[in-house]
């Protein structure tokens, strides 16, 4: 089984909408025996709360259910645990980087760079914005999931 971990700042907009994503991407895909998929946040702002609102009504607009999840701060085991941790910005990946132990089994990239996303590196964070942004957000994740999927396969491989 191959994991990845999504990491955005507090685990309430970007990393659970990637979450939600890729796992009915994997799932239409018949994957979800070879692939899991989990997010987490840099920070403890809001362990155990839902994912926000917005976030939850834009994904859910386009068939996406995420109201079910639950935000939790990353931790060391999770480098043990996941091959592949992906940060939404440059400062989710640096702190990840600072975080990994030394041994750590996971890979730690950009998620977009990984997706190799042409356009935008970083998937901006929604929270202080407007609706706009919720879908910019969501349309971001939705056009580097599939690429990160077909890099994926290529390791199961």
């Amino acid at each position: 089984m191959y994991k990845i971990l999504f990491v955005c700042t507090g685990n309430i907009c970007r990393s659970p909408t990637a979450e939600g994503v890729m796992r009915g991407r994997v799932a239409a895909l018949e994957l979800d025996h070879k692939i899991m998929v989990d997010s987490a946040g840099t920070h403890a702002y809001h362990v155990g709360e839902a994912p926000d609102q917005r976030s939850v009504a834009t994904a859910k607009k386009r068939g996406i259910l995420i109201d079910g999840l639950r935000a939790r701060k990353v931790e060391a085991g999770d480098f043990h645990e996941f091959d592949l941790i992906l940060g939404l910005d440059y400062e989710h990946v640096q702190h990840l980087r600072r975080l990994a132990p030394a041994n750590a089994k996971a890979k730690t990239e950009l998620f977009l760079d990984y997706a190799g996303h042409s356009r935008e590196k970083e998937v901006p964070d929604p929270y202080y914005s407007d609706q706009q942004h919720f879908e910019y957000v969501l349309d971001l994740i939705e056009s580097g999931v599939d690429p990160l999927i077909e890099k994926v396969k290529l390791e199961l491989m």
